[in-house]
């Protein structure tokens, strides 16, 4: 294997100290503000496992939170996203159905809790935890309410370009994309398999998620969808942060959609109107019956939409 990490500007080595955290402690509450609260917290003792085979050496896990990718190989083992911290044993009993080699390094899309809230079990684990420089910035200070993270939990590897990992065959590429869900967002190629990861930039359930208080903002997820459509072919498996595989079509769709939307914000904020008109005007209504879990995402893109559009972002 070559053990080397290629980046086209930077891999930076960040401080690695252990925490004196409990291993079974949850992760960092890192979501923003905009983000509804829970109904109850999950009863991640209840939570199964699922893996599904992607291609020859990828594969997919479905648990409580963000989907994870694993490429598995002589190698050893690479992951995307870690979900919570109650459900590490259970994800690396899942994996080692997969492989008998160990989790080497596992790469964060973005910051939020149901994707990075098992960084610290990994790291003390010896797995080696990577992601953009954004990314660890908002673990080390998250926004309030949130909690720093404990040192471990802290990406090791951080980058700002392009990173290629060579790793039992593939050429995995982490290709950030600025400012779009998060300030720290990365989707992940695996060409081999024709496979694209985007974290949550790109989800395929409910409408787009603007975390202005995390740095996101809709030119920039606007930027990101036409950026994942360019790159991928017309056979691609796009998987988002959370729902259903698409292709490149579904994505295009999804970013025609928060176009039209958006306009019709604008338009009616052009006209004076306040956050609650616009929201009360429902300018999502054409599409809702298309969008899975709109009821519950409609009003808040509307509001984040808002914000951005009467702030000049």
């Amino acid at each position: 294997m070559t053990k080397s990490v290629r980046s086209s500007i930077h891999a930076v080595l960040a401080a690695f100290a252990l925490a004196t955290a409990s291993i079974g402690a949850q992760g960092p509450a890192a979501q923003a503000p905009a983000q509804p609260p829970a109904a109850a917290a999950p009863d991640f003792s209840k939570v199964e496992i699922k893996a599904t085979k992607i291609g020859a050496n990828f594969y997919t896990l479905e648990g409580q939170g963000g989907a994870i990718g694993v490429l598995a190989g002589p190698d050893g083992v690479l992951m995307v996203d870690s979900q919570f911290a109650p459900l590490t044993d259970k994800i690396v009993a899942a994996i080692k159905q997969l492989s008998d080699r160990p989790i080497r390094f596992m790469i964060n899309t973005h910051v939020h809790g149901d994707h990075t809230g098992g960084n610290e079990n990994l790291a003390k684990m010896g797995v080696t935890i990577v992601a953009r420089d954004e990314l660890r910035a908002r673990l080390a200070a998250p926004p309030s309410p949130g909690r720093p993270a404990p040192a471990a939990a802290l990406p090791m590897i951080t980058f700002r370009g392009p990173v290629t990992f060579h790793m039992n065959g593939e050429d995995v590429q982490l290709i950030p994309v600025p400012v779009a869900h998060t300030d720290g967002d990365t989707m992940v190629r695996f060409p081999g398999v024709d496979v694209i990861m985007t974290g949550d930039f790109y989800r395929s359930v409910g409408y787009p998620n603007i975390d202005r208080a995390n740095g996101g903002s809709l030119k920039g997820m606007l930027e990101g969808f036409t950026a994942l459509i360019n790159l991928a072919g017309p056979g691609t498996k796009i998987i988002p942060g959370h729902g259903a595989v698409v292709d490149k079509g579904g994505v295009a769709a999804h970013r025609d959609m928060a176009m039209a939307i958006r306009d019709r914000v604008a338009a009616l904020v052009s006209q004076g109107k306040t956050q609650e008109q616009v929201v009360a005007a429902k300018p999502t209504s054409e599409y809702d019956a298309r969008v899975p879990q709109a009821a519950q995402t409609s009003d808040r893109f509307v509001g984040q939409l808002y914000a951005e559009i009467k702030g000049g972002r």
